[in-house]
């Protein structure tokens, strides 16, 4: 049999150790969060002020008040009825968040959208949408129930393309008042976990 020596015995135990710390941290991390999917389906107008079904969805990471770790949500997205155009909502915490304001937004795209308010293009600058607006502390860990989604832009066409290429990028219609939407929270993973789908034989043909 042969034998190791001190040191070798050294770095074995070192890198043994090391990899049960890390083992170690990524179980504790995640065995002790408690995961969320939340979501609702909501009759709105869209821009067109054709009558549609708008779908909000995310998920999140809930810990216990004592651990060391904040909770955590994925970005908020926004869907409407017949339409292609997905919109998502950052807040400070997502690395895409963007520097249109505070709080959860969603900043506007020059090439697709305009401001309702003043009817030019919107910028990456511009909000055109906000959950929770008036609290610019807003994040989306902390939104379980109801919340308040406001629009300020419109697309800039509701169609992309032309001839048998053309899309559907309206979306929901832009509103002074917010949109107040009820929000259903289910364990991930469950049978019940995901939003139901849009009925898409409602939709015209472009």
């Amino acid at each position: 049999m042969r034998l190791i020596t001190n040191s070798q015995f050294q770095r074995l135990t070192k890198g043994v150790s090391r990899f049960l710390v890390m083992a170690g941290l990524l179980m504790v991390q995640s065995g002790c969060a408690t995961y969320y999917s939340h979501y609702a389906m909501f009759p709105a107008e869209n821009s067109q002020g054709e009558p549609r079904t708008v779908r909000v969805s995310w998920q999140s990471a809930e810990y216990p008040g004592w651990w060391f770790l904040s909770n955590r949500a994925t970005p908020i997205t926004l869907e409407t009825q017949c339409s292609e155009r997905v919109w998502r909502l950052f807040d400070d915490s997502h690395a895409e968040a963007g520097s249109c304001g505070e709080g959860i937004r969603a900043c506007g795209d020059s090439n697709l959208d305009r401001l309702t308010s003043e009817g030019q293009v919107a910028s990456s600058n511009d909000q055109c949408m906000a959950v929770n607006a008036s609290d610019p502390q807003a994040r989306i860990a902390t939104v379980s129930g109801r919340l308040e989604l406001l629009v300020a832009c419109e697309p800039a066409s509701a169609t992309k393309g032309e001839g048998k290429d053309a899309v559907n990028v309206d979306y929901i219609r832009a509103s002074s008042v917010p949109y107040t939407v009820y929000t259903r929270k289910t364990l991930r993973g469950s049978l019940n976990a995901r939003p139901p789908k849009f009925d898409s034989a409602e939709c015209d043909p472009i």
